[in-house]
């Protein structure tokens, strides 16, 4: 669907009647006018009572607001039936079947969306005024057929939203996907949609399923569009929507007790930068250098945490530090990696029955022959993890994702079932960033809590040794480098194959990165594009590549 953006409240209001009649209500109800702004930013996550309407591309717009008790609400504005015009919706539609089968079947979502215009425009005309409808006695003569509906401009605009959002999109829940600021998607039964915000975190919304019925209908249909189909006999499904969100369905109530359920987490389009999260305070320019020396030398890298920590989107944001003219290969459950490099091998897993099936295990074997210079697994969850060190054995870097609090935890899972990796093979991982989502005055933010260097597994100690090179001061909510002249992977992995004579020369070449990362930021380039476009350019011509002075 094509989504048009208002810049201003009274195009918004212009374009958009229902808005208006929204805003004109709200005024009588609680005696304010929302503010209208076309972008968030993080700053507002300090207003002690936000009342913000925001577009998110007409006809949508949400308004986050604080009722009288301090309890704020997510509500989406959209085009709503009401009780006159439901039985001229159904009319419409049944006089689009009617017409339909003589119609050519589209290839895709944009002719679909215009084979709704082209049979809306067959079968209505256009009236000044809304007309009563009345139903027909239907005598399926070719007369009828050629009776138009009769409605107004608005009407016809509201039904076509309607029909697209449900056909194209994905029904009620087209609002919340359309929002960029949202990261998790909650529906527990009909009745209880929440989401995730990112600045205003978690918010009850006003998108509602009618019933179980209808919410069941819509689960069976959704999941037969995504190629998972669920039913009672397979109630839990995993997929991906068509904008690459991640989405997880419940459909059972006898599994899932107060009613079908779902969660998404939303995809982004375009991923957050490195400077991005330098700015945001997620990691600092120190340790964003330090990883972009490990990417440049082909150390592996693992990003662990907890569920919801930012670790899929600091893996996305640290994989331009991959030189550019690398093939990468990427396997995932579903995609959620992305990869700028042009030699960007990337495979997914399918589940499909027992032998059709391919998991990441497979896609991993089949890495090992195909010669990468970077394998980045989605997250390494089973078997598939003692196949990710032979590769490493082998001298194929590894980027990835683990679930693990903590570097002790982290072995004790590698170690243990179902991965296996023997011990004393630990050291073929080189560097583990902690990441984890903190609660500091009153906020929820994501902080990388430390950077570990596995050093190798040591019989006389009867463990493995870590070294700490960069950790996170809670207090003053700072990184502190640790590390320095004091650094394994830079001073015996790094600094010998980039040829310093003197090994701690690699300190100075980090901060020279750090300088560089950290000019970015003051420069407010956060575009990621703009960003790999940088970093590749110090890759070719160095300084003189840089288009700015340090």
């Amino acid at each position: 669907m094509k989504v048009v953006k208002s810049e201003s409240l009274r195009e918004a209001l212009e374009r958009n009647p229902h808005l208006r009649r929204y805003i004109e209500e709200f005024r009588r109800r609680e005696g304010v006018v929302p503010n209208f702004v076309v972008q968030l930013s993080r700053d507002m996550k300090a207003l002690p009572r936000p009342n913000i309407i925001y577009p998110v591309g007409d006809p949508i717009f949400i308004h986050i607001w604080t009722d009288r008790e301090g309890d704020k609400h997510y509500i989406a504005i959209e085009p709503r039936l009401t009780p006159d015009e439901e039985p001229k919706y159904q009319a419409l539609m049944d006089r689009m079947l009617e017409v339909v089968p003589k119609e050519e079947v589209p290839r895709d979502e944009e002719e679909l969306s215009k084979l709704i215009d082209k049979l809306v425009e067959e079968v209505v005309e256009i009236v000044p005024k809304p007309v009563p409808f009345k139903k027909k006695r239907r005598f399926f003569t070719l007369s009828f057929r050629e009776e138009k509906l009769k409605l107004t401009r608005e009407e016809v605009e509201k039904f076509k939203y309607l029909l697209k959002r449900d056909i194209i999109g994905v029904g009620p829940l087209e609002p919340l996907i359309r929002d960029p600021y949202i990261e998790d998607i909650h529906v527990i039964g009909p009745h209880n949609v929440h989401i995730v915000h990112k600045i205003f975190d978690m918010l009850p919304t006003n998108i509602d399923f009618r019933d179980d019925i209808y919410m069941v209908e819509y689960l069976k249909n959704l999941s037969e569009r995504i190629g998972r189909p669920v039913s009672e006999k397979n109630p839990i499904v995993d997929g991906t929507l068509p904008d690459g969100s991640r989405i997880n369905i419940i459909f059972s109530t006898d599994v899932s007790l107060k009613g079908p359920s779902l969660t998404i987490r939303k995809f982004t389009a375009v991923p957050i930068s490195i400077t991005q999260l330098i700015a945001w305070g997620t990691l600092s320019a120190e340790i964003a250098a330090y990883l972009w020396l490990c990417l440049e030398y082909g150390m592996s890298v693992w990003v662990s945490g907890e569920t919801a920590s930012g670790k899929t989107t600091t893996l996305n944001a640290i994989i331009p530090f991959i030189k550019p003219q690398s093939k990468v290969f990427t396997a995932e459950d579903t995609p959620e990696v992305q990869v700028p490099h042009p030699v960007w091998q990337q495979l997914c897993t399918r589940e499909r029955g027992t032998e059709g099936r391919v998991d990441l295990f497979d896609l991993l074997r089949a890495a090992l022959r195909s010669r990468p210079n970077y394998i980045i697994v989605g997250e390494i969850r089973g078997k598939e993890g003692a196949i990710a060190f032979q590769a490493m054995q082998t001298g194929h870097p590894v980027l990835s994702t683990f679930h693990a609090g903590s570097v002790k935890k982290l072995i004790q899972r590698l170690t243990g079932e179902p991965i296996n990796v023997p011990i004393t093979f630990i050291d073929n991982l080189n560097v583990v960033l902690i990441q984890q989502a903190v609660y500091r005055q009153g906020q929820f933010l994501r902080r990388c809590l430390v950077v570990e260097e596995i050093e190798g597994y040591y019989e006389e100690v009867g463990g493995v040794i870590t070294r700490t090179v960069f950790e996170w001061d809670a207090v003053n909510d700072r990184h502190i480098f640790r590390g320095l002249y004091n650094s394994y992977i830079l001073e015996t992995k790094i600094a010998q194959t980039a040829g310093f004579e003197d090994p701690r020369q690699i300190y100075e070449e980090m901060f020279l990165r750090a300088r560089i990362l950290q000019r970015m930021v003051e420069l407010k380039i956060f575009n990621y594009y703009e960003v790999v476009k940088i970093i590749w350019a110090f890759y070719k011509k160095g300084l003189r590549g840089l288009p700015f002075r340090l």
